[in-house]
């Protein structure tokens, strides 16, 4: 099997991924091929830890008179649903998988702890980080590059819908332009919807690259984790259409 060239990646998903078509809920057929991406990685030798946004369950403020606090802890708990449905994927297709989540629920997960993750990535588990960072007012985003930074992941494999950074939205204007390489500076300036600010920042500063890639197509995670021409890049490297 090819050589991967991340040894640990930090995969975020968002919850829109795992409910496809449906735009609510959960498609398990859908984190069923998942699953086995995220085994051939560790076949591989990869050590996988991920982060499942809520957004298919709950996002944001829906009431638009509810308090921003409780909406936050909501989509929290949304993330820990998602969270349990990839990881009963995974066991399915005969990989160990922790769930761990910033809100203690020691029923049905484990509590977060920095050095318990890092050994379970070690034994080559899958480590799914839920819950958040466990404060209102941090997106998944956040959480994703704050974890990666805490378990010295190599890169973020940031899957979305589309297949990469565009100058703008490639689904509303023909012209939009598809970035190969942009700088996390050129992110911030540019305003570009790749993480928001905050988790840029934080990526910036620990020096974590981050590849923005389409889950169109499930074995893309396999091509990014090779290195294969895919997605766009963003790291310290300047903008580069």
């Amino acid at each position: 099997m090819e050589a991967a060239k991340y040894k640990r990646v930090m995969l975020k998903l968002s919850g829109e991924a795992l409910a496809a078509d449906k735009g609510y809920g959960i498609d398990f057929d859908i984190a069923s091929e998942i699953a086995l991406q995220i085994k051939k990685l560790v076949e591989m030798g990869v050590e996988v830890g991920a982060v499942v946004g809520g957004g298919n369950i709950w996002r944001g403020r829906q009431g638009e008179d509810m308090d921003r606090t409780t909406a936050d802890y909501m989509g929290m708990l949304a993330t820990c649903i998602n969270a349990l449905a990839l990881q009963d994927s995974l066991e399915s297709a005969g990989v160990h998988t922790r769930v761990q989540t910033a809100i203690e629920m020691k029923e049905i997960a484990e509590p977060y702890i920095r050095r318990r993750a890092m050994r379970h990535l070690e034994k080559g588990r899958v480590v799914i980080f839920a819950a958040g960072t466990g404060n209102p007012y941090f997106s998944t985003d956040t959480t994703a590059a704050l974890r990666a930074a805490e378990i010295e992941a190599d890169v973020i494999l940031l899957a979305k819908k589309v297949d990469g950074v565009y100058d703008k939205d490639p689904y509303k204007y023909n012209d939009a332009v598809k970035f190969n390489n942009l700088s996390y500076f050129d992110v911030i300036e540019k305003g570009l919807q790749v993480m928001d600010t905050t988790a840029t920042s934080l990526c910036m500063d620990n020096d974590i690259p981050i590849l923005v890639f389409g889950l169109d197509k499930p074995e893309n995670i396999i091509k990014a984790v090779k290195g294969e021409k895919i997605g766009t890049l963003v790291s310290k490297v300047s903008c580069n259409k």
